[in-house]
Protein backbone atom coordinates (compact mmCIF):
# COMPACT_ATOMS: atom_id res chain seq x y z
CA UNK A 1 0.00 0.00 0.00
CA UNK A 2 1.49 3.30 -1.05
CA UNK A 3 1.92 6.31 1.18
CA UNK A 4 -0.66 8.34 -0.76
CA UNK A 5 -3.34 5.65 -0.43
CA UNK A 6 -3.08 5.22 3.33
CA UNK A 7 -5.87 7.00 5.25
CA UNK A 8 -4.93 9.56 7.88
CA UNK A 9 -4.70 8.57 11.53
CA UNK A 10 -8.13 8.23 13.14
CA UNK A 11 -10.00 8.71 9.85
CA UNK A 12 -12.39 6.02 8.72
CA UNK A 13 -13.86 5.64 5.28
CA UNK A 14 -17.43 6.84 5.30
CA UNK A 15 -20.10 4.31 4.46
CA UNK A 16 -22.67 5.07 1.77
CA UNK A 17 -25.46 3.04 3.29
CA UNK A 18 -27.66 4.87 5.79
CA UNK A 19 -27.93 1.96 8.22
CA UNK A 20 -24.16 1.46 8.21
CA UNK A 21 -23.57 5.15 8.93
CA UNK A 22 -25.86 4.84 11.96
CA UNK A 23 -24.15 1.60 13.00
CA UNK A 24 -20.74 3.33 12.88
CA UNK A 25 -22.06 6.15 15.08
CA UNK A 26 -23.42 3.64 17.59
CA UNK A 27 -20.15 1.72 17.64
CA UNK A 28 -18.14 4.86 18.39
CA UNK A 29 -20.45 5.79 21.27
CA UNK A 30 -20.39 2.26 22.67
CA UNK A 31 -16.61 2.07 22.40
CA UNK A 32 -16.18 5.30 24.35
CA UNK A 33 -18.59 4.14 27.04
CA UNK A 34 -16.94 0.73 27.35
CA UNK A 35 -13.50 2.32 27.51
CA UNK A 36 -14.60 4.40 30.49
CA UNK A 37 -16.04 1.35 32.27
CA UNK A 38 -12.90 -0.72 31.63
CA UNK A 39 -10.71 2.09 32.90
CA UNK A 40 -12.75 2.34 36.09
CA UNK A 41 -12.53 -1.44 36.54
CA UNK A 42 -8.75 -1.32 36.31
CA UNK A 43 -8.55 1.56 38.78
CA UNK A 44 -10.82 -0.05 41.36
CA UNK A 45 -9.13 -3.44 41.03
CA UNK A 46 -5.70 -1.87 41.36
CA UNK A 47 -6.76 0.09 44.46
CA UNK A 48 -8.14 -3.09 46.03
CA UNK A 49 -5.04 -5.19 45.25
CA UNK A 50 -2.66 -2.52 46.53
CA UNK A 51 -4.71 -2.22 49.73
CA UNK A 52 -4.84 -6.01 50.13
CA UNK A 53 -1.08 -6.37 49.65
CA UNK A 54 -0.40 -3.56 52.11
CA UNK A 55 -2.87 -5.01 54.61
CA UNK A 56 -4.88 -1.79 54.77
CA UNK A 57 -7.97 -1.57 56.95
CA UNK A 58 -10.23 -0.52 54.07
CA UNK A 59 -9.07 -3.37 51.77
CA UNK A 60 -12.36 -5.26 52.22
CA UNK A 61 -14.44 -2.20 51.29
CA UNK A 62 -12.29 -1.51 48.22
CA UNK A 63 -12.52 -5.16 47.15
CA UNK A 64 -16.30 -5.09 47.58
CA UNK A 65 -16.54 -1.96 45.41
CA UNK A 66 -14.34 -3.55 42.74
CA UNK A 67 -16.42 -6.73 42.75
CA UNK A 68 -19.61 -4.72 42.41
CA UNK A 69 -18.21 -2.88 39.40
CA UNK A 70 -17.08 -6.17 37.84
CA UNK A 71 -20.61 -7.56 38.20
CA UNK A 72 -22.10 -4.42 36.68
CA UNK A 73 -19.68 -4.52 33.74
CA UNK A 74 -20.54 -8.18 33.13
CA UNK A 75 -24.27 -7.44 33.29
CA UNK A 76 -23.87 -4.64 30.74
CA UNK A 77 -21.81 -6.86 28.47
CA UNK A 78 -18.62 -4.82 28.70
CA UNK A 79 -16.73 -7.92 29.83
CA UNK A 80 -17.75 -11.58 29.74
CA UNK A 81 -19.41 -12.95 32.87
CA UNK A 82 -16.73 -15.64 33.22
CA UNK A 83 -14.01 -13.00 32.99
CA UNK A 84 -15.73 -11.03 35.75
CA UNK A 85 -16.00 -14.16 37.86
CA UNK A 86 -12.32 -14.97 37.30
CA UNK A 87 -11.20 -11.47 38.25
CA UNK A 88 -13.37 -11.49 41.37
CA UNK A 89 -11.94 -14.85 42.37
CA UNK A 90 -8.36 -13.65 41.95
CA UNK A 91 -9.14 -10.50 43.91
CA UNK A 92 -10.68 -12.51 46.76
CA UNK A 93 -7.73 -14.88 46.77
CA UNK A 94 -5.33 -11.96 47.02
CA UNK A 95 -7.39 -10.37 49.78
CA UNK A 96 -7.43 -13.60 51.79
CA UNK A 97 -3.70 -14.05 51.28
CA UNK A 98 -3.10 -10.54 52.61
CA UNK A 99 -5.40 -11.18 55.60
CA UNK A 100 -3.63 -14.46 56.44
CA UNK A 101 -0.18 -12.83 56.39
CA UNK A 102 -1.19 -9.63 58.18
Amino acid sequence: MGEAQRPEEGRHDMANIKSQIKRNRQTLKRTERNKAVRSELKTRTKNATVAADAGAENAVELARAAQKRLDTAAAKGVIHKNAASRRKSRLAKRLNKGAAEG
